[in-house]
């Protein structure tokens, strides 16, 4: 793919309805771009070839640098994160068809197996939370 010479006014038309991407604010902000993230992962996936893949991986940055200084999250891996929301919501295996059956839940917290693309979005939906929390 050739690169284009990228100036100012190439991009002027362009910056208007993503600025606020790539400069969150707050908390309106924070959800658009979750909203728009979320898109992106259904699109995108794990392709590194497609050609929004550096935009998923910017708006990625640029989200967890906001939950860094503005949103308290506990370290903890993937598996862990949704332990603690089934934990701080009450749920058991069972009542989590995000991920899929009773023994699919359990195969996801023993790490017999990942969470998929899908299951990220759907838990990020269900909890309010950037995907990022279980990746």
């Amino acid at each position: 793919m050739e690169k284009m010479n990228i100036t100012t006014e190439s991009i002027r038309e362009y910056w208007g309805p993503i600025s606020y991407l790539f400069s969150i604010s707050g908390e309106e902000e924070y959800d658009r771009a979750i909203k728009f993230l979320n898109r992106l992962i259904d699109e995108v996936g794990t392709d590194d070839r497609h050609p929004l893949y550096g935009l998923l991986d910017a708006l990625g940055t640029v989200i967890h640098s906001y939950e860094e200084r503005h949103l308290s999250m506990p370290d903890c891996d993937a598996i862990e994160m949704l332990c603690h929301f089934m934990e701080e919501h009450g749920l058991e295996a069972s009542d989590l068809p995000e991920i899929g059956s009773e023994e699919a839940v359990s195969d996801v917290i023993s790490g017999r197996t990942e969470l998929s693309v899908r299951q990220v979005r759907a838990l990020a939906d269900r909890f309010h939370v950037s995907p990022a929390v279980f990746i």
